[in-house]
């Protein structure tokens, strides 16, 4: 009995410091997410607003100040660390069951399914009010990638890097389909400011960001992390592919039922929160993959963790680029994801 419960207890221990290093370091970039902006917000304010909303300490703040901090800054920097580490893990989830170095939710067009889903829901008025924008968002999202698998089977991609290739332009032709549809949507029925706001939204836009937005995305964020690391050893053994899974006891059909279930619910209810944000499951996958190998029980929380930065900083760069403007966060994301991508695939070009 010792002889178990002694690693057992080592193993609990290493979970604890590492889940607290991960806190600790998200925490402090939540904190600089608050205080860096147009208008720098001094640390000593955000801590007293945190004491006086929280613990009801009554520290003397100015009411814009304090509203600025709790229901602008912490709010959109909670829902970027929950995007970015969303996207990351469901970036890796994708890469893995697909075998596929670019496969990303919004290469694959789930970003664009679940976008067209959200804007049925909100211009076409899809359901009559009784379905909701997530729900729609994963209803597109969930149709976009069960579309973009029928067209790579239909092709005859069959196995090994032909079907890989086939699912990238598989989700190259249903993303272009899903943006078309979303505009035409939008054109159709959307007033002219409705099309504004809306193609705004869709290029990733975190000013709407509030506290009810919290309260949807970080379970969501928590969940699809958590079902990737139950599942750690069967993502480990579908890097050898299908067989080799099935070979070692994974119930290879409900797994990746489950965990493609997953992706497309966190990029759904993401999307329908601040819209279509790229490269995000591109490339930090990646970069987690260099920093810390490829065993997924270690990847997934790398890549959480590394994808919520990102995104914080990504939000903070499209606050402060532009004066008196904020950026599309969807393009910050692109002009640095897509050189680091050019990088990543320079540096794995095989070696002749």
């Amino acid at each position: 009995m010792n002889s178990v419960a002694g690693p057992l207890t080592r193993l609990a221990a290493r979970f604890v410091l590492h889940a607290g290093w991960i806190a600790l370091v998200l925490a402090g970039a939540i904190l600089a997410g608050i205080c860096i902006g147009e208008t720098a917000i001094p640390v000593a304010s955000v801590w007293q607003t945190l004491a006086n909303k929280i613990f009801g300490a009554g520290y003397p703040l100015d009411r814009i100040d304090q509203g600025i901090i709790w229901n602008y800054r912490l709010t959109r920097a909670i829902i970027a660390a929950c995007c970015g580490a969303s996207l990351a893990v469901s970036g890796v989830i994708l890469q893995s069951l697909l075998r596929n170095a670019l496969a990303e939710p919004y290469l694959l067009g789930i970003s664009a399914g679940a976008s067209t889903g959200a804007v049925l829901v909100t211009v076409a008025g899809i359901g009559a009010g009784a379905v909701s924008l997530s729900a729609g968002a994963l209803g597109g999202a969930l149709s976009a990638f069960l579309l973009v698998a029928l067209l790579a089977r239909a092709s005859g991609g069959g196995a090994g890097p032909r079907a890989a290739g086939q699912i990238v332009l598989a989700g190259i032709a249903g993303s272009q389909l899903f943006n078309a549809l979303t505009a035409f949507i939008i054109t159709r029925s959307a007033s002219a400011e409705q099309a504004r706001g809306i193609m705004f939204w869709l290029l990733g836009n975190l000013s709407g960001a509030r506290w009810d937005n919290v309260g949807a995305a970080v379970p969501v964020a928590l969940a699809v992390t958590l079902v990737c690391l139950w599942q750690a050893r069967a993502l480990d053994a579908f890097t050898f592919g299908s067989d080799s899974a099935l070979s070692l006891g994974v119930p290879v059909k409900r797994v990746q039922a489950l965990l493609i279930l997953a992706a497309a619910l966190a990029t759904a209810v993401m999307v329908s929160i601040v819209g279509s944000v790229g490269f995000v499951g591109l490339v930090v996958p990646h970069a987690a993959r260099f920093l810390v190998g490829v065993r997924h029980v270690r990847l997934v929380p790398a890549s959480a963790l590394i994808g919520a930065l990102f995104l914080i900083g990504a939000d903070v760069v499209s606050r402060i680029a532009v004066p008196g403007q904020v950026l599309p966060i969807g393009v910050v994301t692109a002009l640095v994801g897509a050189p680091v991508f050019a990088l990543i695939l320079v540096r794995r070009r095989p070696a002749r």
